[in-house]
This record gives structure tokens, sequence and C-alpha cells, in this order.
């Protein structure tokens, strides 16, 4: 499994504070790259072959209950919050399960700020900390998976209402969820993926939790002026972010690897990562604003391609054998059963312990060949007991042995270990020799001394 680049101020502010949370560092670094997008998505775009697009990131940690996918969440607050101002406060939210309620809410945000000093504003952060709860009600609304590819590309998002009809040109929302393992594949469906709704979001398998031993320890100061120098110089005004000529070599590999892995693995797979080289340079130039750079270098464009290439492993790992037919079991046979049940009581077992438990009657388990069935007695007087073993190749079972016979022959047997110690080659040198007493046979273990 690939480890990531931790790049740039956002990646150091990561490393300086995940000793001290118990979840897996990667995710941090996932919402916080996430968070940053969203708040730089309304100004910055990226720029290949001549078409300028968003800089959106979309993400999902992937990881089972426990496991810090909301400690990650808000360590990555905790890195950015200071930094943003109070974007994350005023543009996050969650719940869109609709379509239409996707864009009533930028709507809504587009005309509240749209006589502010800083003019319209469509960023939204919508982060979804229980996104299967979501799955479930989204199904119902045809349309929503449709606006969610459109919210993606930053294409105009429209709304046909009772009063007045609602546009949002150039959206800027950024999605953020949380999902285990099974649910992502109970719900994010193979043919939602391959019209394109569910393959715009990275997924991030989190990896083992740490245990911290003192749950006292509050998070280190991050220093936020780095970051907010980038923030402000990202939404001063519109910015285009463009390849530089040393990363195009890199470019030119990173989108043959994307095209010869789609055609190699299944279909199922194949569709969760058709948008490796686009997601790449999305993140590149998410890195390159928190530099102050209008520029991608190879530098980091390398470290983006670590984290989608780990996020396209991920999803491999997530989506494997979901093509692979379900095989149905085979159920025991009654020999199978009976032979547990002797096992499970040492070798031996009486009808009482085998017959409720396998559902078959006394001459059922008779008539199996390799079950042994003999008659025993408690005394002159008490009721005779069946006994159930399982049939060897040696005569052991060919008659009834008392029990305090069948402890003799099941004694282990302690063997010195002198006996298997080879004689010296030569001699020791002149000189006195102290030798051991001779093993007292009543005690085998001394020869162990």
């Amino acid at each position: 499994m690939s480890t990531p680049m931790f790049y740039g101020p956002i990646g150091r502010a990561v490393r300086k504070v995940a000793p001290f949370v118990e979840t897996d560092p990667l995710g941090i670094y996932v919402a916080a790259l996430t968070m940053w997008s969203a708040a730089i998505g309304g100004t910055v775009k990226v720029s290949s072959r001549g078409n300028a697009r968003p800089v959106l990131l979309w993400s999902a940690l992937v990881a089972g209950t426990g496991r810090g996918k909301g400690t990650a969440l808000r360590a990555a607050l905790h890195v950015l919050d200071k930094s943003l101002g109070r974007f994350l406060a005023t543009h996050t939210t969650s719940g869109i399960t609709s379509g239409a309620s996707m864009v009533n809410h930028l709507w809504e945000q587009q005309e509240a700020t749209a006589e502010t000093e800083q003019g319209r504003d469509v960023r939204a952060l919508v982060c979804e900390e229980e996104w299967s709860e979501v799955l479930r009600r989204v199904k119902r609304d045809a349309s929503f998976t449709a606006k969610l590819r459109m919210a993606f590309d930053g294409a105009p998002l429209r709304n046909t209402t009772k009063e007045a009809a609602q546009e949002v040109r150039d959206p800027a929302m950024v999605f953020h969820a949380h999902i285990t393992p099974s649910d992502w594949a109970r719900y994010v469906g193979q043919s939602e993926a391959a019209g394109g709704s569910y393959n715009r979001i990275l997924p991030f398998l989190l990896g083992a939790v740490p245990m911290l031993d003192d749950d006292r320890v509050t998070l280190p100061k991050v220093d936020s002026g780095e970051l907010s120098d980038a923030y402000a110089w990202a939404t001063a005004r519109p910015r285009v972010i463009t390849l530089g000529e040393d990363a195009r070599p890199l470019w030119r590999i990173i989108r043959r690897y994307a095209r010869i892995l789609g055609e190699t693995l299944p279909e199922t797979q194949a569709v969760f990562i058709e948008r490796t080289a686009e997601q790449t340079l999305r993140v590149a130039a998410c890195l390159a604003a928190s530099e102050c750079s209008e520029i991608i270098t190879e530098e980091m464009l390398s470290a983006a391609f670590t984290l989608v290439r780990r996020s396209v492993q991920d999803a491999v790992r997530i989506t494997k054998g979901a093509d692979a037919p379900k095989v149905k079991r085979q159920p025991l046979t009654l020999a199978d059963k009976v032979r547990a049940r002797i096992e499970m009581h040492g070798g031996r077992a009486t009808s009482s312990q085998v017959l409720p438990f396998v559902g078959a009657t006394a001459a059922e388990v008779k008539a199996l060949p390799e079950i042994v069935v003999t008659v025993e007695r408690s005394g002159k007087t008490g009721r005779p007991a069946t006994v159930f073993t399982l049939r060897s190749d040696d005569s052991r079972h060919s008659e009834p042995q008392p029990a305090s016979a069948e402890r003799v022959e099941n004694r282990a047997t302690v063997v010195e270990l002198d006996t298997y110690r080879p004689a010296p080659k030569q001699a020791p040198e002149a000189g006195p020799v102290k030798r051991s007493p001779a093993p007292d046979s009543g005690n085998p273990f001394r020869a162990l001394l």
C-alpha cells in the first residue's frame, strides 16, 4: 500500500497534530485538503489543454465504526479553522437528500450574499458524517445524481418552482462523507458509479487507530500565518493554475497510468477510477494554491499523484470481489454433524449429547459407517448409555474399554532429552569434570535440569 506525501503547509500542519489524535493521519490530510478546496473553489480554477475547471475535491473516509473518521474531521478543522476565517462556520451544511434541496441551498446562499461587499458567494462544504443514512433516502430522487455530477463539474444548476426558477451559475460545492466499507458496497452501486455519480468521490480506507496513553493532551497550536496568507491570495481575485513545463512529462505518465489501469481492471472496479488524471490535477492545483503559486511544479504533481494513487488502491480494495458470483454454502451432512459433536466431547459422546443437536434418530446415526456404537452401564442396576465414537484404522474401538484404560492410553509420555543429544566427537581436556547425577527414574523431569 503506497504512502501519500503530505505536502506543503497543510502537510506540515497535519504532521504536527497527528501524534496527538487517535486516527490515521491520512484521514486528517484528506479532510483538510477537501476543506481547503471548498474555501478557494469560488475563485481558483485549474487549466489543462485550454479548459479551465474547478479545483473542488470530493472525498470519503471509509472505515468501520470507531476507527477515527470523526476524529480526523475535527483534527482537520483544528488545522484550518483560523486560517480560513469564518468560512467553515458559515458555509458548512449537511443532510442534502435531493437535487432540489441542493440547488435551493446554493440559490439561497447566492441571494443572501448578492448585495455584500464581496459579491455573490456559492461556495458550500457538504459534510455527511452519516452518509449511509443519506444514501438510503436519495435513491427516491432520480434528479439527485444528475445534479451531483453537474455540481462537481461547476455547471449551472436549475430548479423550477411555483414561485420562480432558481439558477446557480458556477457552483462551488464540495462533498465530504464518512461511511463503512459494508455500506459503501451496499449503497454506492456500480450503475451509479458507471454513470459518473460517485466516481467523482475519492475514497480512502483508514488504517489502524493508534491508542494514546493520555487523553488529556490538547492539540498543539498550528502556525496559521502561511495558510492565512495563501487563503487571502487565492480569494483576492479569480486565478487559473496551470502545469509547469517541468511537470508535463510526469503528467503524460499519469494519464497513461490511468488509461492502462482502467483497461486492465474489471468493469466493476474500473468505473471508480476513471477520473484518476483529473483528480490528480485538482489535488495538485490545491497544493499550488496553498503556496501562492499559479504554476504546478513536478514536485506538487508528484505529491498529488501519491494521494490519488492511494485512493485508486483503496477503491479497488473496497470493490474487490463485487463481480464474483455468490457461492451458496453447502449444508453439512449428518456424518459431519455427528463427527463434530463427538470431537467436541473429546472423542466419545452419549446419545443425549449427539441426537438432539443433529436432528436424527439413533438408528440413523448407528447406520453411519464411520461411527462406532457401544452400550455402557454405570452399575448393575443403572440404565445403559449409548456411546458414539469415531471408527479408526486400528482396533481400539473393536470392544469397549473401561475409562481407566482410556486414561492410561491417552497419558502423555515424557521423553528424556539426553536420548537425542549426540555424543561428543572428542573427549574433553583433562581436568576435574563435574558429573551430573543419574536421572531418577521416579522423577522423569530431572532429565530436563
